[in-house]
């Protein structure tokens, strides 16, 4: 299949609108991962270990967030303008974020699963260093799988009249096969399933456990919700569209209905850097402080410049 000739399926109009949305993902996920990286070090310094994987993950988001502009550029453009290597590195960033984000999120629904059903026999592993070598060795599992999966000819063509990063026209490889199954059940199944297990166990826990407050108890399954939906919701398109891609498309009239899914799939997956924040800033209690002190510290600030105003 030639690349060059399946290029015209996609339009310039269609890259304008990813352009808008992908624009509003950056203008809102810097400033909101920001301020969750502030909130888990409040929680790190209550040797809270739910603060050291809220961390890693905003860290994770924050950095994704901030490697879309190379995304921008290229939708503006139409074509990539900035070589092979810029091109590997954008792709090892957009799955290193998925990956160390499930990662993590299975780690606050575990977490949180040894504390309500297992608070005893499993206290150590609540422990904010043993929460920081996980943490760690999250990144280093992703990212060594990343390194070995991830390849030149997978990722990147060049032709006389354009280059192509990570599009669905390239050629798909024995390898690309191979990692695209194993993403999907690895990096996806095997998440939602472990997910899913704690947050069902913990909820049954809870509401069986006269000694947790309501507040608490809503508390815990906000958070154990949220995070099984931004799973489910954010990563399960794109790993769907992965697998057909693999199994059902061969030449470009399978392309011109396929496309627009393929572009909404992976879109879809970077909503996941606005839902994280909500983790830190609208469901702990230390987030909910900090917020409270963010909203008085600015209305105090504008109610302050209005009476200046007032006064001359």
């Amino acid at each position: 299949m030639n690349a060059a000739g399946c290029f015209s399926v996609d339009t310039p109009f269609r890259r304008r609108l990813f352009l808008l949305y992908y624009l509003t993902v950056i203008i809102i996920g810097v400033p909101a991962n920001a301020f969750s990286l502030y909130v888990s070090c409040q929680h790190i310094r209550r040797k809270n270990d739910l603060g050291v994987y809220l961390f890693h993950l905003a860290l994770s988001d924050l950095t994704f967030t901030l490697g879309l502009s190379l995304w921008m550029d290229f939708l503006w453009r139409g074509v990539w303008d900035h070589g092979g290597y810029l091109c590997l590195v954008s792709i090892y960033s957009l799955y290193t974020n998925f990956y160390t984000s499930e990662a993590l999120l299975c780690c606050i629904a575990v977490t949180r699963y040894l504390a309500v059903v297992h608070p005893l026999k499993c206290a150590w592993m609540r422990k904010v260093s043993t929460a920081a070598v996980i943490a760690v060795a999250m990144w280093v599992l992703v990212m060594g799988f990343n390194a070995s999966t991830i390849t030149w000819e997978d990722s990147y063509q060049e032709t006389s009249m354009f280059s192509l990063c990570y599009e669905i026209f390239l050629p798909v490889s024995q390898t690309l096969v191979n990692a695209s199954i194993a993403r999907f059940f690895l990096g996806f199944v095997v998440p939602v399933l472990i997910v899913f297990y704690s947050t069902w166990s913990t909820c049954l826990a809870v509401k069986s456990n006269r000694a947790t407050v309501d507040e608490e108890r809503l508390r815990i399954l906000k958070l154990l919700t949220v995070v099984l939906l931004c799973l489910v919701l954010c990563f399960g398109p794109v790993h769907v569209v992965m697998i057909v891609r693999m199994l059902l498309l061969h030449g470009c009239v399978s392309f011109k209905w396929f496309l627009c899914i393929y572009k909404v799939s992976l879109a879809i997956s970077s909503i996941n850097c606005l839902i994280d924040p909500l983790l830190y800033c609208f469901i702990t209690r230390t987030g909910q402080e900090n917020v409270k002190q963010v909203l008085i510290f600015f209305l105090g600030k504008q109610r302050s410049t209005e009476e200046v105003n007032y006064v001359c």
